[in-house]
């Protein structure tokens, strides 16, 4: 009898722990916080530590055909250059929104690509598998009447145009991949004239991809002369451009950062370069099985600062004029991972990396991809807006381009950037929790910790609620200013979820395509910022004025 009282007790015991397991893991995927802590950020308004573009947020598209496959998984369907549907309604609109959207168009192809050029009777046709061809791909071709579409689309959409030019015409690649020679120019001088002739703009030409450094992909370059056919590059455009009052930006070297690589090319190209491009695909390949965990670690997205910070000083010792751009990332390489990289949790390193790069000054960042493989904002058979198109679109609208100085205490689990707001009063604060269950309420201060700062900000402690700040003279604020708030999160709480939910809203295309309104709530100033698990807050806090965003 003991015994079976024994199995019972068991028994129960055992189905006890199975639904607090359940209930703790439904708790988890829907977000729900099993802890409330508090935290604080610091925000130093004396001055910006960076600018940015205004124009900050860029997107690429590529050159790769239907039959580019990664892993077993081909994923790039119609998203090329040269086949993407122009008429897309919910394309027009997604690229619209930004008013306007800089666009970046190459990729590693973009090396393999000539531009069909008026009577010389050569036929110009797509890249397709070639295993035996450089890169794996036949040489393509880009037809003047698809140029001609494709700017048409532009202009319609008010898009800023970067061209990637093909830097390897006219070298011989060895088995070793070494480029020998100098970039023959004459196939790119004729699409420069061609465009000019018929009233196209250019935002900037870039000369090459992935052809520097010890990462280069296929062949490389020669630091000193890459150097030489930027200015040749650079010649072209003044030549060309004549008498106009603003010339496109030249832009090199659209690769992975090598220090001494990128070192000796700055130094060789002074005066003909206006921004320097590099690559980042900071979370490795796409069959690499802890994309998500290695998105959720802050410490592993602090790592990916070095990028930033190495390119800022090579930048600063070298007295060049020119500035950093991420010419291309899309988190993993080979298209990105499905239901990662098009995913709510994609959005975590996404905005980390913005907030990040813009903080060592970077002035742009460009997405690989506007549409095309698994990491494209526009899902790339329907065109629908995965979730990272909507955090692109926030910050676009929120973050201004003056960076300020910010540090978060109280947890790990928070990141935190702040911006003087676009177009409009005070800040606007990101803050991103990578934490499963817990909820971080958020007090905000603009004093210095060491007591020698200016100003603060401090309101009226709350019953059972953190304060958020109290107001010194110069930054005075009523207990009635409202701020506004921009809660993202997972649908159901999945972070493999492509819907994302602002304000506790889905966020949807309407049936003419249209993007959704994103409208804030209103929270009052006196309130803690409340920070739920796995979850993205934009505050913008316009009563909050300080000498940087003056």
């Amino acid at each position: 009898m003991g015994s079976l009282i024994n199995l019972v007790g068991l028994g129960i015991l055992v189905y006890w722990m199975f639904v607090n397991r359940s209930v703790l893991a439904a708790s988890q995927k829907a977000g729900e916080s099993r802890r409330v802590i508090s935290g604080s950020v610091f925000v130093n308004g004396t001055s910006a530590i960076g600018t940015t573009d205004e124009n900050f947020i860029c997107a690429t598209l590529d050159w790769w055909p239907p039959d580019k496959c990664d892993f077993g998984t081909c994923s790039w369907g119609k998203a090329s250059l040269l086949n993407l549907d122009l008429e897309n309604p919910i394309l027009l609109n997604a690229v619209k929104a930004f008013s306007p959207l800089k666009i970046r168009l190459g990729g590693t192809l973009q090396d393999r690509v000539i531009y069909e050029t008026k009577g010389d009777g050569k036929p110009c046709t797509s890249s397709v598998t070639d295993s035996s061809q450089l890169l794996g791909f036949s040489q393509g071709c880009l037809p003047m009447s698809r140029w001609d579409e494709l700017n048409v689309f532009f202009r319609k959409a008010g898009a800023l145009v970067v061209f990637g030019l093909n830097a390897l015409n006219g070298r011989t690649v060895g088995p070793n991949g070494n480029a020998v020679g100098a970039w023959n120019s004459s196939n790119a001088e004729s699409l420069l004239r061609y465009t000019v002739n018929n009233g196209f703009k250019i935002h900037g030409w870039e000369l090459g991809n992935e052809l520097c450094g010890s990462n280069s992909i296929g062949a490389f370059v020669a630091p000193d002369q890459y150097a030489s056919d930027v200015e040749t590059l650079h010649n072209l455009v003044q030549t060309i451009y004549k008498g106009f009052e603003v010339k496109p930006l030249v832009i090199a070297p659209g690769g992975f950062l090598d220090i001494n690589w990128f070192t000796e090319f700055i130094k060789k190209a002074p005066n003909s370069l206006q921004a320097v491009t590099q690559h980042i695909y900071n979370l490795g390949g796409a069959d690499n099985n802890n994309l998500t965990g290695e998105i959720l670690d802050p410490n592993y997205l602090q790592g990916g600062s070095h990028s930033f910070s190495n390119l800022q000083q090579i930048l600063k010792n070298s007295g060049s004029s020119a500035v950093a751009w991420v010419g291309e990332a899309g988190g993993a390489h080979s298209s990105g991972r499905n239901l990662v990289s098009n995913a709510f949790v994609d959005s975590f390193w996404y905005l980390d990396q913005l907030g990040m790069a813009a903080s060592y000054d970077t002035k742009t960042y460009c997405r690989q991809t506007l549409i095309g493989g698994n990491y494209g904002l526009l899902n790339t058979a329907t065109f629908v807006p995965n979730p990272d198109y909507y955090s692109a679109l926030l910050w676009h609208r929120l973050m201004g381009s003056k960076v300020l100085f910010t540090n978060f205490t109280g947890t790990n689990n928070i990141r935190a950037y702040a911006h003087c707001s676009k177009q409009s009063k005070g800040i606007t604060l990101l803050l991103i929790n990578v934490d499963a269950d817990t909820r971080v309420e958020v007090s905000v201060s603009t004093e210095n910790p060491t007591g020698n700062g200016t100003s603060s900000m401090k309101l009226q402690e709350k019953t059972e609620r953190l304060s958020f700040g109290r107001m010194s003279r110069c930054c005075k604020s009523s207990s009635k200013d409202m701020r506004e708030e921009y809660h993202l999160k997972a649908k159901d709480g999945d972070l493999q979820s492509q819907t994302v939910l602002l304000n506790d809203k889905v966020l949807t295309v309407s049936s003419s395509g249209e993007i959704p309104s994103m409208k804030p709530k209103q929270v009052s100033v006196s309130d803690p910022i409340r920070v739920d698990p796995f979850s993205i807050v934009f505050s913008h806090i316009p009563s909050l004025k300080l000498p940087a965003c003056t």
